[in-house]
Formats: C-alpha cells, sequence, structure tokens
C-alpha cells in the first residue's frame, strides 16, 4: 500500500478493496466488512483530505506532476526521491516561472 499510495485517489484502495474482496468470498464476512468500512472511511478520508494538505496546495504543481516527480525521485534517488523529486519538480517549475517573468521585463523595456 506504501508503494501505490503515490497514485492520487485510488492507489491504496487498489490494495484494500481486493483484500476485502478476498475475506468476503473465502467467507469471513465480518472482517471483510470491517476492511471496506476502514478503508473507506479512514485510508479514503486521509487521502481525500490530507494529501491535498500536506502535497498540493503548497507547491502549487498538479497532481499528475506530483506523482510523475515522485516516481522519478523514487527512481534517480532511491527512498529520499519520494521528498527529493517533487522538491526538484518545484524549484524547476519556480525557476522557469522566474526566467519568464525576466524575459518579459526585458522585453517590456526594449
Amino acid at each position: 500500500m506504501f508503494g501505490l499510495a503515490v497514485v492520487p485517489a485510488v492507489g491504496c484502495s487498489l490494495i484494500w478493496l481486493p483484500a476485502a474482496l478476498i475475506m468476503l468470498f473465502q467467507g469471513y464476512i465480518w472482517q471483510g466488512i470491517v476492511i471496506i468500512a476502514f478503508g473507506a472511511i479512514v485510508i479514503g478520508g486521509v487521502d481525500t483530505l490530507l494529501r491535498p494538505i500536506l502535497v498540493g496546495h503548497g507547491l502549487q504543481m498538479h497532481p499528475l506532476l506530483i506523482f510523475l516527480s515522485t516516481l522519478g525521485g523514487l527512481a534517480v534517488f532511491g527512498i529520499s526521491g519520494f521528498v527529493l523529486g517533487p522538491v526538484i519538480a518545484s524549484l524547476f517549475l519556480a525557476s522557469w516561472r522566474l526566467f519568464l517573468e525576466l524575459h518579459k521585463k526585458e522585453e517590456i523595456e526594449t
């Protein structure tokens, strides 16, 4: 679930939903219902409420860019790339915006 948690909106449910269905099909009804309830309420709530607060608003990046930069960071830097990837991507976006703003000022002055 930790590995798929970087997939926006559905990552964690790709783990807990099949686990709940397996429990239900094997006859463990209460355990399956508990997994579904816990997954939908707690895990889903954390995924939809806390992720935008912790990741999206501070970086002002599209969720797909956050996802791709996280995967790229993991591929290049290992586990520390989970944080370094989005940080490097946000630094690149900030420098790109600064470049465009400075370039626009040069065009106005000439």
